[in-house]
């Protein structure tokens, strides 16, 4: 057991997210997202987390997940086919989660480009997320010792 690692992140789920450097994305998917096919095509490490939704898993990663605040954008989003502005539900915690964390707002990428995205993505983690549109990309960024 380790203190303050949030219960919901696995072991497996940990590696992957320790072994990333900055610039590497971590997508966060929904059951329905084809992570398997993605992860084998591209390489990425597939972590399942099929017991939690992907607001939960993203509360879980952004306690540890340092950002990249070298970019314009760190956070993607999948676009509603058909209706690019609507906000689904999961993309709506998504949004609260990030300004909670005090990170900048998501981007939102078309459906198939976030696919491409995703396929350069270092590692995948898919929960058991039924709503549509659970899904979110994040670019790692640096911890610094640094005084500036």
């Amino acid at each position: 057991m380790l203190k303050n690692i949030p219960s919901l992140l696995t072991p497996e789920a940990l590696y992957g997210l320790a072994s990333m450097g900055h610039g590497d994305d971590v997508a966060i998917v929904d059951a329905n997202f084809p992570a398997t096919a993605v992860a084998h095509r591209s390489g990425a490490r597939l972590v399942q987390l099929a017991g939690i939704t992907s607001p939960q898993a993203l509360q879980a990663v952004l306690q540890l997940f340092p950002m990249d605040s070298y970019v314009p954008d760190a956070a993607w989003t999948m676009q509603v086919v058909g209706d690019a502005g609507a906000v689904p539900a999961p993309v709506a915690e998504f949004s609260a989660l990030l300004a909670e964390a005090g990170e900048r707002p998501a981007a939102t990428l078309e459906r198939f480009e976030f696919y491409a995205r995703t396929q350069a993505a270092f590692l995948i983690l898919q929960t058991g997320e039924q709503r549509k549109y659970g899904n979110i990309l994040l670019r790692k960024g640096v911890i610094s010792s640094d005084a500036s």
